[in-house]
């Protein structure tokens, strides 16, 4: 899936997204927006900010810039920000996520809510994410992940190699995005609708011995320690 798929895929959605996918989506998107109010931090960058479903939900005191590659869902996204008067928003700029133009430590939290499966390079966006966020800011992740057995997991392959038309990959793995000896997990947690949605919690820092809260759903990826099995924290 390259950016041109992307694009075409979310031009598509631009106009019925908030229609079809706003109530899917609310529940991860909540918990990802109450855990980002809580953080001191206060200029917020969102990856993939989409028709801007998440602006109003920012507590006013913040700056979010907001970004993503569809120009059309942009456009959605600008005209919320002027009918609801979101005077909190700095900016909506259409970027590539895997390539954001903003200098090193820009922002004190940084937002990804159902980006991470749709970008050709998940790992590089991981990377971006975190250069432009402050060193011990934090990084908040709401996404689909594969299941590793069972139903879902089979209905989840037969659909990726129809990744170019959705626009996402059904079959993404988690430990294949989140390498727990890389980045501090401060807490993880599935969310409705029927826990299809992971909120992930992150310390722009190096893991120094402590094991990353996370959801059990999850095991071992072949190559490193697997993604830790104890409860869930910082989500609150």
């Amino acid at each position: 899936m390259d950016l041109d798929a992307i694009k075409s895929a979310y031009g598509r959605y631009a106009r019925h997204y908030d229609t079809f996918f706003g109530n899917l989506v609310k529940p991860g998107r909540r918990a990802t927006l109450a855990a980002a109010n809580r953080i001191a931090g206060r200029r917020i960058l969102e990856v993939g900010v989409g028709t801007g479903l998440s602006l109003p939900e920012y507590r006013p005191d913040c700056r979010v810039v907001g970004i993503d590659i569809s120009a059309e869902m942009l456009a959605i996204a600008r005209r919320r920000v002027e009918r609801l008067k979101l005077g909190h928003v700095e900016a909506l700029l259409e970027m590539d996520a895997e390539n954001l133009t903003f200098r090193d430590a820009a922002f004190d939290v940084v937002v990804a809510l159902y980006t991470a499966s749709v970008v050709p390079n998940p790992q590089r966006l991981l990377r971006e994410m975190r250069r432009v966020c402050v060193p011990g800011g934090d990084i908040l992740i709401c996404n689909h992940f594969a299941a590793r057995r069972g139903v879902r997991a089979a209905i989840e392959k037969a659909m990726a190699p129809f990744s170019g038309r959705l626009g996402w990959h059904p079959d993404f793995n988690l430990d294949s995005f989140i390498d727990p000896d890389e980045i501090h997990v401060r807490g993880m947690r599935t969310v409705n609708p029927f826990g299809l949605f992971t909120v992930i919690h992150c310390r722009n820092e190096k893991p120094n011995g402590v094991r990353a809260a996370a959801h059990a759903g999850y095991g071992e990826a072949p190559s490193r320690r697997p993604v830790s099995k104890e409860p869930a924290k910082g989500l609150g």
